[in-house]
């Protein structure tokens, strides 16, 4: 299972920047200070951490952020690490054959968070640092917590929907499904639906913290109006629509990384649902040199 489970997060994670997703950085268009290797290198030397099997969640979640960190000295994966810590730890719970075994055990893993969980995600976030993380009144991630990791994240629900996951038992992870898996035969088109749809279900709350939410709205009613389309053409986005809308977004520092954690959170679970789904090949160099785990001097330059 852990073998299946790395190939399904780096799977996941190559959809991520292999596709353009209006804002977001991508093999197509850097962005937000960032670059397409970055993230790849960041997949990789994170890959071990999350999927260490017998691990708790806090472990894999620092050991994730603490390699990040060390290989691209940004933060190019806290959300995506935060997601798929609990939902690989729940993997290995079971042979699962059903979306409904494995909600079950990710509730158990979910339940079972404990205040040393909370310690090492806490580290973990605040060495990411990641933009318009502010202070909170209760329980803010520089101070040591008092709380288990799930009960951590419900005070943050209302301001993070990456947090918000921890209390709902990943509902809007699993709510994406069917959006992910109306195209899972062409993974690229997957991603960008799944993607399309979280954005427009609600306002990204990394532009909302950067931002405000009235300038978040914005993109959600963009992302709503480019769903529409699709729905009444039956035709995916025009490339160079979408290529027009990324520009925009970079230009004004908008970056809906919530949409793409949940997005990238959705093709993870979708692949540890269906192993045959990371056999699918994924255009373009990520693809390439996430199947491989090369070394990292591979990816300089």
């Amino acid at each position: 299972m852990t073998r299946d489970t790395q190939r399904a997060y780096l799977w996941a994670c190559a959809l991520d920047v292999v596709v353009r997703k209006p804002g977001n950085v991508s093999v197509a268009s850097a962005g937000h200070g960032m670059s397409a290797g970055q993230f790849i290198t960041s997949a990789i030397v994170s890959a071990d951490a999350i999927c260490e099997r017998g691990a708790p969640v806090g472990g894999r979640i620092e050991g994730a952020i603490r390699a990040t960190r060390a290989a691209v000295e940004c933060n190019t994966n806290l959300g995506i690490v935060l997601l798929c810590a609990p939902l690989a730890a729940a993997a290995e719970l079971c042979d699962f054959t059903s979306v409904d075994a494995l909600r079950d055990r990710l509730d158990t893993t979910l339940a079972g968070l404990t205040v040393d969980d909370a310690r090492a995600a806490y580290w973990a976030i605040a060495l990411a640092n990641p933009g318009g993380l502010g202070a909170a009144a209760q329980q803010d991630v520089r101070a040591a917590p008092t709380i288990d990791l799930r009960a951590a994240m419900q005070l943050a629900a209302d301001r993070d929907r990456v947090a918000g996951q921890y209390g709902s038992g990943f509902a809007e992870v699993f709510g994406g499904l069917a959006s992910f898996n109306r195209f899972a035969e062409e993974p690229a088109t997957a991603m960008l639906a799944c993607y399309l749809g979280f954005l427009a279900s609600g306002p990204d709350s990394h532009i909302v913290r950067k931002h405000g939410g009235a300038l978040a709205h914005t993109v959600t009613d963009e992302a709503r109006g480019c769903l529409e389309a699709w729905r009444r053409s039956g035709t995916p986005p025009a490339l160079d629509a979408l290529a027009a809308w990324d520009a925009r977004l970079k230009g004004a520092g908008l970056n809906p990384g919530t949409s793409a954690d949940l997005a990238v959170a959705c093709a993870f679970l979708a692949a540890l649902l269906d192993p045959r789904l990371s056999d699918l090949t994924v255009p373009g160099l990520a693809w390439n040199v996430l199947n491989t785990r090369p070394t990292l001097t591979r990816l300089s330059g």
